[in-house]
C-alpha cells in the first residue's frame, strides 16, 4: 500500500467518534443475542471498562433502544426499531400500525404481531396481546427464519419471484419443527399457494401446538413491506365452526388497513404471480 493510501486511511479514521462506535458495537452485540448478565464478561467481550458499558446501557434504554427483560437481559427497544420503520418505508409504521395491531388482538383473542423481512430473517417491530392466558410471549425484536413464519412467508410471497429465489434456491432452510419447509422446492410451492389464497398460514411450522395466519402490508408502490400476523394454540384455529376464515379475514382486513394509511391503493398492488 503506498503512503498516499495510508494517509487516506489514517484521516478518515480520525473522523470516527470512539462514543458512538461503543454504542455500536452494543447495539450490535444485543441485536446478536449477547448476553449482559455478567457485565464484566460482557464488557470484556466488547473491549470497553464495566464503568462505560453501564453508562451506555443507561443511556441507550433512556432512549428505548434497549429493554431490560427477565433475568438481567436486555433485547433491542421499540425506539430503535421505529427509527428503523421510519428510514426504511419513509413513515413511522410501527406508530400507524400499533393502533390497528392492538385492535386485532383484541378482536380475534389472539397475539397480534407487526414484522418485517431483513434477508432471510423476520423481525418483529410490534406485539399486542390480549388479556386472555397463551398468549405468545415472543418479543420485539425477536428473529425467526421467515421461511418458518407467517410473518416472513406473508412478505415473501409477494415479492418478485427471481429475488426470492436468489435468497433462497441454494441456501439450506433449517428447520424448526418437521413441518417446516426444508428446500427450496417446498417453500415455492408453500408461497405460490399463500399468495393464491391472499394470507399465509401455519400449524406447527414453527413449533408444535401453534398455529398463525398472516397477511402482507403493502406501500404506495404496491410492494410487500411488512406484515401482520396473529397467533397462539392450534385448537383456537379450528376450521368446523368457520373460526379459522373468522382469523383470516380479521388478519387481512388490518393489513389492508395499515398499508391504506400508509398510501396504499388496491390499483397500486403487483400483478399475482407465484414464486417460481
Amino acid at each position: 500500500m503506498s503512503s498516499s493510501d495510508d494517509t487516506t486511511h489514517d484521516d478518515n479514521d480520525s473522523y470516527i467518534s470512539p462514543p458512538v462506535l461503543r454504542a455500536a458495537k452494543l447495539l450490535r452485540y444485543v441485536s446478536e443475542g449477547g448476553s449482559l448478565a455478567n457485565l464484566r464478561a460482557a464488557a470484556s467481550t466488547l473491549g470497553i471498562s464495566r464503568t462505560t458499558l453501564l453508562r451506555l446501557i443507561h443511556t441507550l434504554e433512556m432512549e428505548r433502544f434497549i429493554e431490560r427483560v427477565r433475568g438481567g437481559e436486555y433485547q433491542i427497544g421499540v425506539g430503535l426499531l421505529a427509527l428503523v420503520g421510519e428510514s426504511a418505508f419513509g413513515q413511522d409504521l410501527v406508530r400507524i400500525a400499533l393502533p390497528i395491531v392492538a385492535n386485532l388482538a383484541e378482536k380475534s383473542g389472539l397475539s397480534a404481531h407487526l414484522g418485517i423481512l431483513d434477508g432471510r430473517e423476520a423481525v418483529y417491530l410490534a406485539r399486542r396481546v390480549p388479556n386472555v392466558p397463551l398468549a405468545s410471549n415472543i418479543s420485539v425484536g425477536s428473529r425467526i427464519g421467515a421461511h418458518a413464519t407467517t410473518l416472513g412467508r406473508a412478505i415473501l410471497a409477494w415479492l418478485d419471484p427471481e429475488e426470492v429465489r436468489a435468497l433462497y434456491e441454494n441456501y439450506p432452510l433449517g428447520q424448526y419443527t418437521d413441518r417446516t419447509p426444508a428446500s427450496w422446492n417446498a417453500l415455492r410451492e408453500t408461497l405460490g399457494r399463500e399468495r393464491a389464497q391472499g394470507y399465509s398460514e401455519s400449524d406447527g411450522l414453527v413449533a408444535d401446538g401453534v398455529s398463525s395466519i398472516a397477511a402482507p402490508v403493502f406501500d404506495g408502490t404496491g410492494r410487500a413491506i411488512a406484515s401482520v400476523n396473529v397467533s397462539g394454540p392450534t385448537a383456537r384455529f379450528v376450521h368446523e365452526d368457520g373460526r379459522r376464515d373468522h382469523i383470516a379475514a380479521l388478519v387481512v382486513d388490518a393489513a389492508r388497513e395499515i398499508s391504506v394509511r400508509l398510501g396504499w391503493r388496491e390499483a397500486s398492488a403487483p400483478p399475482a404471480h407465484a414464486a417460481s
